[in-house]
């Protein structure tokens, strides 16, 4: 039975995905999908202020959330918190979630990120794109900037799968249920590894009381990154605490550095 279930059932696809379908008020997000694997992926867009005004994103944002959220919940909220800039901010819903065609497979997710990104670079041609994700989102995020070009990334609360799996949950199962549920996790979803192959430039934005994804798991993802790095500690923040205050004030400084503005 043990043999079984471990070869057979999708283990970490139940235990770490939370697909929901319901229908979320978008507001003034666009609606879009992409052609993925016989089905689509919905995609919601939104402008900033300054990008509606002038009719033109200087900056596009590809936004991947954790593994129980949804793009259509943040996208049209999340347009003003880039620090004046015109920015247009891309949301994928991963396979199963909101609109995009399921099911939901941890092995799907890499290469819907991928397909996510290669329909936007169709349409921001030369002008940056930035990578954002949050929780799992982030593993998505590193796996497109270790296999495309990207201007920079924005990683908050990244979670190592692998490591989680083994160190945090091995333990008192002797390691028989952790150690086939960490090899698994699909290889392109291997923060670690991802983030040695990646140069972008990045800003890690690190809850100080994550609840889910302990701070020593965060900073295995931060120590590997091979790029050049700014790391924000939130004080006092839980794995879903929004980003204000001080902590916002500091992230402003940093996009000041990963989008260096046009002085001409």
């Amino acid at each position: 039975m043990y043999c079984v279930v471990i070869a057979l059932v999708p283990l970490p696809d139940r235990l770490i995905l939370f697909p929901t379908t319901a229908r979320i008020n978008a507001g003034i997000a666009k609606r879009k999908t992409v052609a993925f694997e016989g089905g689509e992926l919905e995609i919601w867009s939104a402008a900033s202020k300054l990008a509606r005004s002038s009719g033109r994103p200087e900056v596009y944002v590809l936004r991947f959330y954790g593994n129980a959220d949804r793009a259509d919940r943040w996208v049209a909220a999340e347009t003003e918190i880039w620090n004046n800039r015109a920015v247009e901010v891309w949301g994928m819903n991963y396979p199963g979630f909101g609109g995009s065609t399921g099911p939901a497979s941890l092995a799907r997710l890499g290469p819907a990120a991928l397909t996510a990104f290669d329909a936007l670079k169709q349409i921001a041609g030369d002008r940056p794109i930035i990578l954002f994700g949050a929780s799992l989102g982030t593993a998505a995020a590193l796996d497109i900037a270790a296999h495309r070009p990207v201007s920079g990334i924005i990683l908050h609360n990244p979670p190592a799968l692998r490591q989680i799996i083994l160190r945090q949950f091995g333990w008192w199962n002797l390691w028989l249920l952790a150690g086939p549920l960490a090899q698994k996790i699909p290889a392109d979803l291997d923060s670690i590894a991802n983030a040695k192959a990646v140069h972008a430039p990045a800003i890690f934005l690190l809850a100080e009381k994550d609840e889910v994804v302990a701070p020593r798991y965060q900073t295995l993802v931060v120590d590997a990154y091979a790029g050049e790095k700014r790391v924000i500690q939130l004080p006092g923040a839980g794995h879903n605490s929004p980003i204000g205050g001080s902590s916002l004030a500091k992230l402003h400084d940093a996009l000041d550095w990963l989008l260096p503005r046009d002085l001409k």
